[in-house]
């Protein structure tokens, strides 16, 4: 699978969503690598498919004498043995139980299909030097769809979407898989003779509106299903909102969650406290004695009394913070805000002023702040 390392140099992948015509996939290929200029030449071919698909796949295309994928590639000058295309690379669609579907019938089967699109779009797309090109052409109408949302959600500006267009009386033609090199003659079911070199094949791009860039990189990271992965991008478009639960250690953005350790947790507890507060920004250079016990107030409160670590944060701040303690503890909190992607703007430390003058806070209108009270005591 492409996705478990970063390749050193530029690869493209085409993906293919397909049902019980496997000719799409082959009609895809030969608009991409032959057709277009200059050619895309994928270096593996993933297609979603059902069981049966999978089956008439396998059969139709990957016979090494007689499969239409081999075919074509020795009629247009292209190596299979640089094309990544196997049985390995025909992603099945299974339900919760892990057997594979035969068709998409009821609302889980839909749900089944969507999960592993999304999910392969998301691992695909985390290779930086790799293009993706994904066609809707194949399979049920709501495979098209899931593969356009998906590419939507984690397409980066150098993936593609398409739809492959194929002239009558050839489109659907259980015998015509691409415009042969040498041209043949097929039967319509009327058993009217057609010419293969009379076909048009039509690899018709389609825009699309990239969002990754909205979202957060949890999202992006982790394997989350398709509905979870409309609701949290869903939700990436709503106002900032802050929630701070001292007793889990946990910041709340939103729907996004974030851990940070005790003496982070307190450095933006303080903040938060006097942005909710009303209190003004606070200058690195000026943390004294008692802007150094508000933090050590917010330690105390999220941390156990018996902490191996109390007795050095305390030492830390004992005159006073240091800048570079509180540059430290800046760096930490915003390096895991960042982790929210674009929305990590509302939430982070923010500077204000300029130099000499430079002073941090938090910019949320405290009405969007709310800090959840732990049960430890002092």
């Amino acid at each position: 699978m492409e996705s478990a390392e970063t390749h050193s140099t530029p690869r493209n992948a085409l993906l293919c969503v397909a049902g019980l015509a496997p000719q799409i996939i082959t009609e895809t290929l030969y608009g991409l690598a032959v057709q277009r200029d200059p050619a895309f030449v994928p270096d593996s071919i993933h297609v979603v498919t059902t069981q049966e698909g999978a089956e008439r796949a396998r059969l139709t295309l990957l016979d090494p004498s007689q499969g239409y994928f081999y075919r074509l590639c020795a009629d247009y000058g292209l190596d299979p043995e640089q094309i990544d295309f196997s049985a390995e690379t025909i992603h099945v669609i299974r339900d919760q139980h892990g057997q594979p579907l035969d068709d998409i019938r009821d609302p889980a089967h839909n749900e089944a299909a969507a999960d592993l699109i999304v999910d392969l779009v998301r691992r695909l797309t985390q290779d930086p030097q790799l293009t993706l090109h994904a066609s809707i052409a194949g399979g049920r109408k709501t495979m098209g769809y899931y593969l356009g949302y998906a590419l939507s959600l984690f397409g980066r500006p150098q993936d593609e979407l398409s739809h492959v267009l194929v002239s009558e009386p050839f489109e659907g033609h259980y015998q015509f898989f691409y415009p042969p090199h040498t041209p043949v003659v097929l039967y319509t079911r009327e058993q009217k003779p057609i010419r293969t070199s009379d076909a048009e094949i039509t690899l018709a791009q389609i825009p699309f509106v990239r969002l990754r860039g909205g979202l957060s990189d949890l999202l992006v990271e982790e394997g989350v299903g398709f509905s979870e992965a409309i609701n949290r991008a869903q939700a990436s478009l709503k106002p900032p909102r802050l929630e701070l639960d001292l007793e889990r250690l946990e910041i709340h953005c939103r729907d996004e969650t974030l851990t940070l350790s005790p003496v982070n947790f307190a450095f933006y507890l303080w903040l938060a406290r006097r942005a909710r507060n009303g209190e003004p920004p606070v200058a690195r250079q000026e943390v004294g004695p008692e802007y150094a016990q508000q933090f050590l107030q917010a330690y105390y409160d999220i941390s156990n009394p018996m902490a191996g670590d109390r007795e050095r944060v305390e030492k830390a701040v004992k005159e006073g913070m240091p800048p570079d303690y509180f540059d430290q503890r800046k760096s930490h909190v915003n390096r895991e805000l960042n982790k929210l992607g674009p929305a990590a703007e509302a939430y982070r430390i923010q500077q204000t002023g300029s130099r000499p003058r430079v002073r941090y806070q938090l910019t949320l209108d405290p009405e969007k702040i709310e800090i959840r009270p732990s049960t430890r005591g002092p």
